[in-house]
C-alpha cells in the first residue's frame, strides 16, 4: 500500500511538472529533460513510472477522469455525464489545450477516442449485439464528438456548455441514440 501511495504521488509530481511546462510550452517541444528538472527528479525515475510524455499526459487524463467522473454510472444520462466531462474540461483548460494539439498515436486525442468508444460501446452492448454498420457509426461519432471537443477547446470554449452538449447529442445518429440513455 505505502510503494503504490508514493508511485501515485510520484506520478503526480511529474504530472503537476508538465502541467507546469505546458504554460510556456506545447506538449510536443517540451523535453523528457525539462519535466525532470522542473521538478528536482531523474529521467530513470520518469522512465520507471510512464512510457513518454503522452504516456504521462494520458495517466493524467485518466486519473482526473476517474476522480471526477466516478458518478457516471449506467444510471447517469448522457447529457448529465457529458455536462460533466465538459465543466472538467474546462476546469483544466491549460491542460487540454496543450494537450489535444499533440496528434500521434499516444495522444490524448486517440486515448479520449478509446475511452468515449469504450463507453458507448459497453451501453450499446447491455441491450443489442454491435453488427458492423452500428460499429461504424460509432466510430464515426466517436470521431467527430473528440474533433469537436478538440475545437471547442482551442477555440476558447465558445459555445457554453450546455449549448456544446445538446449539439453533440443531437448530431447523434438515430440508430445509435436508440440504445443510450439521453
Amino acid at each position: 500500500m505505502e510503494k503504490t501511495k508514493k508511485s501515485e504521488q510520484t506520478k503526480l509530481m511529474f504530472a503537476n511538472s508538465i502541467k507546469q511546462c505546458m504554460k510556456t510550452t506545447s506538449v510536443e517541444n517540451i523535453t523528457i529533460k525539462q519535466i525532470v528538472d522542473n521538478c528536482n527528479s531523474t529521467r530513470q525515475t520518469f522512465y520507471r513510472n510512464f512510457e513518454d510524455k503522452e504516456d504521462l499526459v494520458n495517466w493524467y487524463f485518466e486519473k482526473l477522469c476517474l476522480d471526477s467522473f466516478k458518478e457516471m454510472a449506467d444510471q447517469t444520462t448522457l447529457k448529465e455525464a457529458l455536462i460533466k466531462k465538459f465543466t472538467f474540461i474546462q476546469s483544466q483548460s491549460t491542460f487540454f489545450k496543450e494537450a489535444f494539439k499533440e496528434d500521434d498515436y499516444n495522444s490524448l486525442t486517440n486515448y479520449d477516442y478509446r475511452c468515449i468508444y469504450d463507453f458507448y460501446k459497453k451501453k450499446i452492448e447491455a441491450k443489442t449485439t454491435i453488427d458492423s454498420q452500428l460499429d461504424f457509426l460509432l466510430q464515426m461519432y466517436c470521431h467527430g464528438s473528440i474533433e469537436m471537443t478538440k475545437s471547442w477547446v482551442e477555440k476558447n470554449m465558445y459555445l457554453d456548455i450546455e449549448t456544446l452538449v445538446n449539439m453533440l447529442i443531437e448530431s447523434m445518429p438515430e440508430r445509435l441514440k436508440q440504445y443510450i440513455n439521453l
